[in-house]
């Protein structure tokens, strides 16, 4: 085996040094020094298979024979609609998330409940037992799942040549290690290059394989950014550990589309997936108070109704309390200006909680108009009919915004049984849904009317 030579880079200017310095005698910026190979090492029978490898040239597009091959089926549907369809051969999928969400046992889950799928579940954090403690929680006879406690990345890559599964699993990718780098498992040496020597087996051999990956404090997932170019598919698992609902987002997808979602529902024996989300998320609609209305929103391409509570009251010390559950606490405060400035309503003086039902939280402009009917209900302490939702955006000047997809999200109303959905007068094209009115309304005002007369 040839020598392995590496070299510190700088990742501010690109200035090399043959060891480590806490600042960059160029640029002088502090601790951007990072380990890179220069010459990796290349034993005998790889380098005589490079040999026989195809020489690239330049080739007309035209030219290129299209492979679409078909993908691994999951038992799982919702990873199977996140990822596209399924898992396609040779692919690099990372998934991140929050220490505890449930990152592990997804992926435990689908291993054992494929079985027709021979899966490698590599495992650096946990034993043996550990993993097997779990697996009996969540159930499956087991078949056709492996377990290998194992950290360095050639033994790894021997044990996937002598098994031949097909699928591979690593938790986490931040305690791999390689011979290439003295690096410590979980730097950015280190990461990067365990995940270039696992994207290229993975391309190699056509064996699919799932990356676990930590994040930060801030949310991002840890390592350098470039390990999210190399991967094939980045997923977010993302979810209050207080509730029982996840979601699982694909931000990156090379073989789908990103605007798909997964809801999952944490329970003792694992990750049960939720059909119909908006089922689960209204709850019981019987006797609804005031403050409580309902909102059609779009997560990715599925359209979901959910729940908004808003509480109104007098504030009780000097300065009014402002707080927001799942929704963007500063565009709460920009549309309670517009109701005190275009509307007329004084809410200066008034405490305003605001919360999500189920613990999502929801980014998407169309629940405007939603927040606003749930304020205004609260204030006057007049419920909303429990057949009545509402979708739309509020701009400053008070009026309402046309938002996307209005015909799924009137469908979806109409399937639970709403009698009348409020929408934008923008929306063009909608066909009438039978069973539910849509009522086209151009500012906040002609809802209030509508509402309260």
């Amino acid at each position: 085996m040839a020598k392995v030579r590496s070299r510190f880079v700088c990742q501010h200017c690109g200035a090399a040094y043959p060891q480590w310095l806490g600042q960059c005698g160029q640029c002088k910026q502090w601790n951007t020094l990072v380990e890179e190979v220069v010459e990796r090492a290349v034993e005998g029978r790889a380098a005589a298979s490079s040999q026989k490898a195809r020489v690239p040239k330049p080739i007309p597009i035209a030219d290129i024979p299209v492979q679409d091959g078909p993908r691994m089926p999951l038992a799982d549907p919702e990873l199977s609609r996140v990822l596209g369809g399924g898992i396609v051969p040779g692919s690099i999928t990372l998934i991140g998330g929050e220490p505890g969400i449930g990152k592990s046992t997804l992926l435990l889950q689908t291993a054992l409940r494929n079985p027709a799928l021979r899966t490698l579940y590599v495992s650096g954090e946990e034993s043996e037992h550990q993993v097997r403690m779990r697996a009996d929680r969540l159930g499956g006879d087991g078949q056709g799942c492996y377990v290998l406690t194992e950290t360095n990345t050639q033994a790894i890559f021997k044990h996937i040549e002598a098994l031949n599964p097909a699928l591979v699993v690593i938790d986490s990718v931040q305690t791999l290690h390689t011979a290439a780098l003295e690096a410590s498992p979980g730097s950015v040496g280190q990461v990067r290059e365990c995940t270039a020597e696992l994207m290229r087996f993975a391309k190699t051999t056509a064996i699919p394989m799932v990356l676990i990956g930590h994040i930060t404090k801030d949310g991002f997932i840890a390592g350098p950014k470039v390990l999210e170019h190399m991967v094939d598919c980045v997923l977010q698992f993302e979810g209050d550990r207080d509730h029982a609902y996840r979601l699982l987002r694909p931000l990156k997808n090379r073989f789908g589309s990103t605007n798909e979602l997964g809801i999952y529902e944490m329970r003792g024996d694992g990750l049960l997936a939720v059909e119909d989300p908006s089922q689960v998320l209204l709850g019981d609609r019987t006797d609804r108070p005031s403050g409580v209305v309902v909102a059609a929103t779009m997560e990715g391409m599925r359209p979901l109704l959910i729940e908004v509570q808003a509480l109104v009251s007098s504030a009780v010390y000097g300065t009014p309390q402002r707080s927001s559950t799942g929704f963007d606490l500063r565009r709460m405060n920009m549309l309670l200006a517009v109701l005190e400035k275009r509307c007329g309503f004084r809410l200066g003086a008034k405490d305003v909680f605001l919360n999500l039902a189920g613990g999502f939280r929801v980014e998407e402009p169309a629940i405007d108009l939603a927040v606003v009917c749930a304020i205004l209900s609260s204030n006057a302490d007049i419920a909303v009919p429990m057949d009545t939702c509402f979708a739309g955006e509020v701009g400053l000047t008070g009026e309402v915004r046309p938002v996307t997809r209005v015909e799924q999200r009137v469908a979806e109303a109409a399937k639970l049984g709403f009698a009348r959905i409020f929408i934008p007068k923008g929306a063009k094209g909608l066909a009438p849904v039978k069973g539910i009115e849509a009522i086209p309304v151009a500012r906040v005002e002609h809802v209030l009317a509508h509402l309260f007369g």
